[in-house]
């Protein structure tokens, strides 16, 4: 299930004028962001709004796999292109074909992918590993990070050329702090959507006091952290004693970071 961009701050409107204006134009888009701002509920709400919503949403997460098994994902492998290789594999792009390929944390792909992922940009065709053979997609490509790219590329760590391909479109999404006005209808959006996935589990709401708390809370897990308080309130169902210990966390965590 989509989540809804959910907010009444200025950010968060202008990121629903974006998604209005690019989403059927197929240009490469980049959303950056601390991590939990909600990058990926954006490339599902540009995926949503395009005229390729009946097609493939694909995601790939860059990070965390070697680069063979990353490449791999990507453009899929021939029969005996490695050992274990006993079958032809689609990869993401070929199965993203007319709809939507997401590359979560791209600042965290090697040089070495970035230059075969910039060829699939220029020319909207690839081989798969252990194959000559070209197979082109039609996939529109979403990148998200929550790295400085422009530092990363100043450092040799990100391709130049790659980075401008991706820099058509930038959707920047504030942190949580920056924009309380947003906590409100969040909390109030997930409490719903927590009722009905939890077979209707009560989730009290946070009163005034608790309210101003929470809107006054650095959020340094953002908008996921918040999900997962609001979950742990079914469990503990008492706001002030959620709050203390949130706040309590986080004075631990700042007098770590000393």
């Amino acid at each position: 299930m989509v989540t809804s961009l959910i907010g009444t701050s200025e950010s968060i409107e202008r990121i629903r004028e974006l998604i209005d204006y690019v989403a059927d134009t197929g240009l490469n888009v980049i959303i950056t962001g601390e991590s939990g701002v909600g990058k990926e509920v954006v490339a599902q709400n540009l995926f949503l709004e395009s005229q390729r919503k009946d097609k493939p949403f694909i995601k790939v997460n860059c990070t965390g796999l070697l680069d063979e098994l990353l490449e791999s994902e990507l453009f899929g492998f021939e029969q005996g292109a490695f050992t274990g290789a006993d079958q032809y594999k689609r990869g993401k792009f070929e199965l993203a074909h007319q709809g939507v390929i997401f590359l979560d944390k791209i600042g965290d792909m090697s040089l070495s992918l970035q230059s075969k992922l910039l060829h699939v940009l220029q020319y909207g065709e690839f081989a798969p590993l252990g194959s000559k053979r070209k197979i082109r997609s039609d996939a529109w490509v979403i990148a998200a990070t929550n790295q400085e790219l422009e530092k990363k590329v100043k450092e040799g760590l990100f391709r130049d050329d790659l980075y401008y391909r991706f820099n058509i479109i930038k959707i920047y999404i504030p942190p949580l702090r920056n924009r309380p006005e947003d906590i409100p209808p969040l909390i109030d959006y997930y409490i719903e959507k927590y009722v009905s996935q939890f077979n209707g589990k009560k989730i009290s709401k946070p009163g005034s006091d608790a309210m101003e708390k929470l809107m006054a809370y650095s959020w340094p897990g953002n908008v996921r952290e918040l999900q997962n308080i609001l979950i742990s309130s079914m469990v503990i169902g008492n706001w002030e004693e959620i709050i203390d210990d949130l706040y309590l966390k986080s004075r631990w965590v700042s007098i770590s970071m000393v």
